[in-house]
């Protein structure tokens, strides 16, 4: 592994300009990192003036690049595009709602330069604003691809914070230090995830390719957490962590065991749609069995015998008036007679329901992110395939070190998890760790 003699600091800004003027200032406090280095800015599309602000304040600074983009690129894009402008062995993700500590990028430095070769990565650690409690410091990631940061909100003093050189699955993509060369083997981040999780994505990548992250505790910063993400909105978030949840399953599962953990991520995503769907008007309509009495022959009770293959007698008559009454069902019989007559349309099988419309944002999320993920197929297979060729380290030796977690996070997620029915599902050979949010981060 080549030494590494220079580094980027890549920071993305979207409409952010107020914490650039924090973040560049505790930059030009570092301790000398003792390698050459340079900030490598991007403007991603901010209608805020940043990039006015950027050349007025630093434009006679050398250390300082400014990158332009006139739309927003995304996090994914817009990282991958200041990797490849980056003249350097290495390069350090950095959120620009950040205030990285005095010592960051020496702590970074020094951590993967001591590093064994087929180490990739550094993660450091986060912590809020007061630096008080933890932000990130670990991730675990769960068997439908979604992840989250371990003791999340927590106190230090609690807080479950890796040692010196442990080794992660992943690195969180606003604090770590990645070898440039090792970045673009793997293929950068996906730019069809746009932002969230590409960072878990990346880390599988590295870790199946036969590379290793490890943790940096000196490198620490203090975030202003979802001060950028927030601009996103909540339900666009919904979108993309959804999305983005299935991609790092579909993508990163070996041959053979995606096949198998398949039905079970499939199901997860099935029933949180529902489960959201049942939040929308007139949804109970979809809870009907339309053999239930509501069509020809089904309102008998159970216990009646089926009625024999024989011509029904005349409408006109009591018996044909009796026969259908009884074999129709009363909801059927009415819609028939009244469609007969001209009349207005028969009344929705259950009494006051209306038609279901889709008003609940959480609902409507999950249905962009399955409409997305059935208009890609053929460009997430492609990415698969790549992503597989690459395999130098199976996923049992990753899960061995990493376990997946099983955590009921949506509603319905409680009874879906405990039922049999998932549970058969789920691969006896799949180390699964069954915990709760309570459990894994800070609540209220």
């Amino acid at each position: 592994m080549s030494p590494i003699r220079k580094v980027a600091v890549a920071i993305l800004s979207w409409n952010g300009r107020q914490h650039l003027e924090t973040c560049l200032a505790a930059l030009a406090a570092q301790q000398d990192p003792k390698v050459d280095w340079e900030i490598l800015v991007l403007d991603n599309g901010s209608t805020d003036g940043t990039a006015a602000w950027m050349r007025e304040r630093y434009g006679r600074d050398r250390r300082i690049r400014l990158i332009e983009s006139p739309v927003n690129l995304g996090f994914c894009a817009g990282n991958n595009r200041l990797v490849a402008e980056a003249g350097a062995d290495a390069v350090a993700l950095l959120n620009n709602d950040t205030r990285p500590e005095p010592g960051w990028l020496g702590s970074l430095v020094e951590a993967l330069a001591s590093a064994p070769p087929d180490v990739a990565a550094v993660s450091g650690k986060i912590v809020d604003w007061a630096g008080e409690r933890l932000d990130f410091g670990r991730g675990l990631m769960t068997f439908d691809g979604h992840a989250f940061q371990l003791d999340f909100r927590r106190p230090l003093a609690s807080a479950r914070v890796p040692a010196a050189g442990e080794e992660l699955a992943f690195a969180c993509g606003g604090n770590l230090l990645v070898r440039r060369a090792s970045f673009l083997a793997a293929g950068g981040f996906d730019e069809s995830y746009f932002a969230y999780l590409e960072d878990v994505d990346l880390g599988w990548r590295l870790w199946s390719g036969g590379e290793r992250i490890v943790f940096a505790p000196g490198a620490a910063v203090r975030h202003r957490s979802s001060a950028t993400s927030d601009l996103l909105g909540l339900y666009n978030r919904g979108f993309l962590f959804e999305r983005n949840a299935f991609l790092t399953a579909y993508k990163n599962y070996e041959p053979g065991l995606w096949e198998r953990i398949m039905p079970a991520v499939m199901l997860t995503l099935t029933s949180r749609t529902q489960v959201f769907l049942e939040s929308n008007p007139g949804s109970e309509t979809l809870r009907i069995d339309p053999y239930a009495g509501h069509i020809a022959n089904t309102g008998r009770k159970a216990s009646s015998p089926p009625p024999a293959a024989i011509e029904l007698p005349p409408a006109t008559t009591w018996e044909g008036f009796k026969v259908r009454w009884q074999g129709y069902g009363p909801r059927e019989f009415l819609r028939r007679g009244l469609s007969k007559l001209g009349g207005p349309p028969a009344p929705p099988p259950i009494a006051g329901a209306e038609a279901p419309r889709l008003t609940d944002e959480r609902t409507i999320a999950q249905f962009r992110a399955l409409h997305w993920l059935l208009g890609h197929l053929d460009g997430a297979a492609t990415t698969r395939a790549a992503v597989q060729s690459r395999r130098r380290r199976s996923d049992s030796e990753i899960f061995e070190r990493f376990p997946l977690y099983l955590v009921p996070t949506y509603p319905g997620d409680v009874a879906l998890f405990a039922s049999p029915g998932f549970q058969a599902w789920l691969p006896e050979s799949l180390p699964v760790v069954r915990t709760s949010l309570g459990e894994i981060m800070e609540m209220g």
